[in-house]
């Protein structure tokens, strides 16, 4: 039976999506009562919902719509390659898009990263540049340096070796990882740091727990250190000033490959096409990248890999073939809406425009720290910013945290601003197009937020 005959009502809606859609990270107490905001149309910075009403999109989708919803041009050069030729098989085909945009990545991405692996999307990315550290040292002999070392707070995904690598709390689920390959490191955040301890003490440590780590494990035993150059996921924490290229050095100093997982970082997010090196002065062995690589308009994912990695891959011995792959790697339409994204972004020149636009948005956040007693906390780089709260609870547990995010989230949705709450977190990752009267107007809802639950006890 075609149960879209006739044109499907609210409700119908409503119903489907509770009886048959399984939503990531769904609560399985809730399944088949939750019920979604259901957004209809987009347009530049904003979403409205199924009764017409705006928001200001504070998330940016999910950490990826660099140029703004409703594009026009990039609807035309995706039905163009769906018309012209909609998918090609990796295996036994290339295609004009997918040779292109490698090229593309490769032009802008830091120092020797010239060798590009398509994948779905930032879960796949991070898996293949795991697979790809353990391959290579199978090939060279060494079964055994196969341990990863990751940080507390950080995200890289959900697929089996990513979530495995993954050291948010709330990622500790009844879900298998491969626990036995991963070591983590305690939190980066200067904001935790013990009272009276400076922020260039506080690098140190924290440098230090992984010289500590690597003589605990042995460098033979470790393949690879990843990182986020931000942990967004985990609160948009930025490490202290010359933390990543002191880990870095250490990391060669061991031959220990270091992963750049730039997901959210990459793609004009910092101002800049990838913030490895132009923002932290680092050339990682590898980069992931996604999300802003289409700006959410297809799936689309990548591994980028150091001629450094790849002339070692091919002098080992052995006529091996690198198996990995999907059956989407390289999708020409994907690739097109990539290509295009990138044309955008430069002809407008987005990542100049978030460079200009940052000091202001860097300041609407301090302001917010400076106004209110209830924010313990604010940080950011580029378009990428987070409040942490430190609310008056009578109970300081997660759950209660949770629960205050949720009351913050709530206010400021009644006014027209999406937030994405962590917690007693919110964190910010607009649209790249915006612009400073819409970042106030932005903020303006928060604030508004802000005073409805401040002076307030929560439970």
């Amino acid at each position: 039976m075609n149960t879209l005959a006739n044109t499907p009502t609210q409700d119908d809606l409503t119903d489907w999506d509770r009886d048959h859609h399984l939503h990531p990270w769904a609560g399985l107490d809730g399944f088949g009562n939750d019920e979604y905001m259901r957004v209809s149309t987009a347009e530049g910075i904003y979403l409205w919902d199924e009764d017409g009403k705006r928001y200001i999109d504070g998330p940016g989708g999910m950490w990826c719509m660099q140029i703004g919803y409703g594009r026009q041009e990039m609807a035309d050069a995706i039905s163009e390659q769906v018309m012209r030729m909609p998918y090609a098989s990796p295996w036994s085909f290339t295609s004009e898009p997918a040779a292109v945009l490698a090229r593309m990545i490769a032009e802008r991405s830091p120092g020797d990263l010239n060798t590009v692996h398509f994948t779905t999307g930032g879960s796949t990315a991070v898996d293949t540049a795991l697979r790809t550290a353990f391959f290579l040292n199978n090939r060279l002999g060494r079964p055994d340096k196969k341990i990863v070392i990751a940080r507390e707070k950080g995200y890289h995904g959900s697929t089996f070796l990513a979530a495995t690598v993954t050291g948010k709390e709330r990622f500790d689920t009844r879900f298998d990882k491969a626990s036995e390959l991963v070591r983590f490191l305690p939190d980066v955040n200067p904001y935790r740091r013990p009272e009276g301890m400076g922020v260039d003490e506080w690098c140190d440590a924290k440098v230090g727990d992984l010289e500590q780590l690597i003589a605990e494990v042995g460098a033979d035993n470790i393949a690879a250190f990843i990182a986020e150059p931000i942990l967004c996921s985990g609160g948009v924490i930025v490490p202290p000033d010359g933390y990543h290229r002191r880990t870095l050095d250490i990391c060669r100093q061991h031959d220990i490959l270091y992963i750049s997982d730039e997901v959210v970082t990459g793609f004009g997010r910092l101002g800049h096409w990838f913030a490895s090196e132009a923002v932290y002065g680092i050339v990682p062995d590898m980069i992931t990248c996604a999300k802003g690589l289409t700006s959410g308009y297809l799936p689309l994912g990548a591994c980028l890999i150091s001629d450094r990695v790849m002339d070692r891959l091919k002098a080992a011995e052995g006529d091996d073939v690198f198996y990995n792959g999907y059956t989407y790697s390289g999708h020409p339409v994907s690739c097109a809406a990539a290509i295009k994204n990138i044309e955008i972004m430069e002809r407008e020149d987005i990542p100049g425009h978030v460079r200009r636009v940052t000091p202001h948005f860097k300041a609407r956040l301090q302001r917010i720290k400076d106004r209110f007693e209830i924010v313990g906390d604010v940080r950011g780089e580029g378009l990428l910013g987070c409040i942490e709260c430190a609310p008056d609870l009578k109970h300081k547990t997660y759950d209660a945290y949770v629960k205050f995010g949720q009351k913050l989230d709530d206010a400021c949705e009644a006014m027209g601003l999406m937030l994405r709450p962590f917690g007693n977190m919110a964190v910010f990752s607009p649209p790249l197009v915006i612009t400073e009267s819409q970042i106030d107007d932005m903020f303006d809802i928060l604030e508004r937020g802000l005073e409805q639950l401040s002076g307030q006890t929560h439970d």
